[in-house]
C-alpha cells in the first residue's frame, strides 16, 4: 500500500478524535472540575507544572522579554504597566504545554463544545501596576445562558499572593450574560462578592470566558508572571489568527490533532 493510499484511509480529524490522539479519557477532567466550572466559572488545580518545566517557561520568557522589550505582545495586544509577550506557539516548544494538556483540553471541551486555541500569552505585573476593572474574556452580552463563546486557562509562574496583584473574580458571574465594564457603576472597584485567587506557583487556574475578573495591583517589588492559553469555538475568529502566524518550524513538530487544535 501506497503512503498516500494510507494517508487517505485515514478518518478525518475531527474534535473527538484530536482529543483522543491528545491523551483525554473517558471521565476527564474530573466531576469536581466540571461542577466548579458548571457553578463558579472557575476550576483551580494545585501543582501541575513541575520545577523544571516552571523554570524552563520562566526562562524561555526571560529571554523573549529580553529579545521583544518593547515590542512585547503587540501580536495580540500590549497593556501599560505589564510585559506582554505573545505569538507564543511559535517561539518555543516548551509552550506546547498550554494548549496539548489533556485535563485543559477535557475542561474546554466541557465549557465550549467544539473549540479551538485562539492564542497563547504571557501577562507580567509590573511592581506598582497591574490593576484592572471587572471584565469578561468575551464582549457579547446578549447570548443565551450556556451559549458560552470562550474559555481561559492561567498558568501561575510565580505565586499569586495578596500582595502581588493575584487575579480577583466574581463566582457565577458567568451565568449572568452581563459585560461588568457596561453594567457596574466603576468596574475597577471591589465587587462584594469577588474572590482572590491566591496560589502557589505550578498551579493551574482555568475558567470560563464571560467570568467577571481582573488583575489587582502588584505591591511587591518583583514581577508577577502568568501564561495564559485562550479558547473559543470553532466557528469564531482567534484573538491571533494561528494560520497567518505559524512557522514551517512549528508545523513540523506537531501533531495533526495539535494542529486541529490550532485550526492550522
Amino acid at each position: 500500500m501506497s503512503i498516500d493510499h494510507e494517508v487517505a484511509l485515514r478518518p478525518e480529524m475531527d474534535m473527538g478524535r484530536a482529543l483522543e490522539e491528545l491523551g483525554v479519557r473517558p471521565g476527564m477532567p474530573g466531576r469536581e472540575i466540571t461542577d466548579q466550572l458548571d457553578e463558579q466559572g472557575f476550576a483551580f488545580i494545585p501543582g501541575v507544572l513541575n520545577e523544571f518545566l516552571l523554570e524552563s517557561l520562566r526562562g524561555r520568557l526571560n529571554v523573549l522579554a529580553a529579545a521583544e522589550g518593547d515590542r512585547g505582545g503587540s501580536e495580540v495586544g500590549q497593556e501599560p504597566g505589564t510585559m506582554r509577550l505573545s505569538n507564543l506557539v511559535n517561539k518555543g516548544e516548551v509552550f506546547a504545554t498550554t494548549f496539548r494538556h489533556p485535563v485543559v483540553l477535557a475542561a474546554v471541551a466541557h465549557v465550549l463544545g467544539d473549540f479551538k486555541l485562539s492564542s497563547v500569552s504571557s501577562r507580567a505585573a509590573l511592581p506598582g501596576e497591574g490593576n484592572q476593572s471587572l471584565h469578561a474574556d468575551w464582549d457579547g452580552d446578549d447570548l443565551a445562558p450556556g451559549d458560552y463563546q470562550a474559555c481561559n486557562t492561567m498558568w501561575i509562574l510565580d505565586d499569586f499572593t495578596e500582595l502581588n496583584g493575584a487575579t480577583r473574580v466574581v463566582p457565577g458571574s458567568h451565568r449572568w450574560g452581563d459585560d461588568p465594564e457596561k453594567t457596574l457603576e466603576d468596574s475597577w472597584a471591589p465587587h462584594p462578592d469577588q474572590q482572590l485567587v491566591t496560589a502557589p506557583a505550578g498551579s493551574l487556574l482555568i475558567f470560563n470566558g464571560h467570568l467577571w475578573h481582573g488583575g489587582t495591583q502588584n505591591r511587591d517589588t518583583r514581577p508577577r508572571r502568568a501564561l495564559h492559553a485562550y479558547f473559543t469555538r470553532r466557528h469564531n475568529p482567534q484573538q491571533l489568527d494561528q494560520a497567518r502566524y505559524v512557522t514551517q518550524e512549528t508545523l513540523d513538530r506537531l501533531s495533526p490533532a495539535a494542529r486541529f487544535v490550532l485550526d492550522v
